[in-house]
């Protein structure tokens, strides 16, 4: 933009300019910081939820036994795959390794949860979802793993 162009274009004070400028301050967030912290956040309450489970694993197998009330599943066979599926998704997640897997088994558990076990909890689950379907969607972004084994493989190709 040359000066005169500055010069001509109508200068935005107030109000509406700070906010337009806060926006400009946004757009420049890199979409790989959020998703980081979008990985980190829902990696942590997966793998926090998984170590109460290993922690107390008798009242988990009576949890899924009288309370979750899973159709089609035993109670001995879906409390590990829980468990397994929390702890794997939480660490590819939190890795970015693999993590559209990692997020797509996650998602998997957050349906099972909503529909099965906590069906009034969707806010809580709505918001898990949303950051499990970005990565879905845009992978892990720059920082993570994935994006490292993505630049070498593509270079050695």
């Amino acid at each position: 933009m040359t000066m005169s162009q500055e010069m001509s274009m109508p200068r935005e004070g107030g109000l509406i300019g700070r906010y337009r400028s806060l926006l400009r301050m946004a757009d420049r967030l890199p979409l790989s910081l959020v998703q980081l912290a979008g990985r980190i956040a829902v990696a942590h309450v997966f793998w926090q939820s998984a170590q109460t489970k290993i922690a107390s694993w008798p009242v988990t197998l009576q949890l899924f036994a009288l309370e979750y009330n899973l159709p089609l599943i035993d109670p001995a066979i879906a409390a590990p795959l829980a468990t397994l599926a929390e702890i794997t998704g939480a660490a590819l997640l939190f890795l970015g390794l693999f993590s559209r897997v990692g997020a797509l088994m996650l998602l998997g558990v957050v349906a099972v949860i909503q529909i099965f076990v906590f069906p009034g909890h969707w806010a809580e689950h709505l918001m898990w979802s949303s950051v499990l379907l970005l990565v879905l969607a845009r992978g892990a972004g720059a920082l993570s793993l994935d994006h490292l084994a993505a630049s070498y493989f593509h270079r050695g190709a």
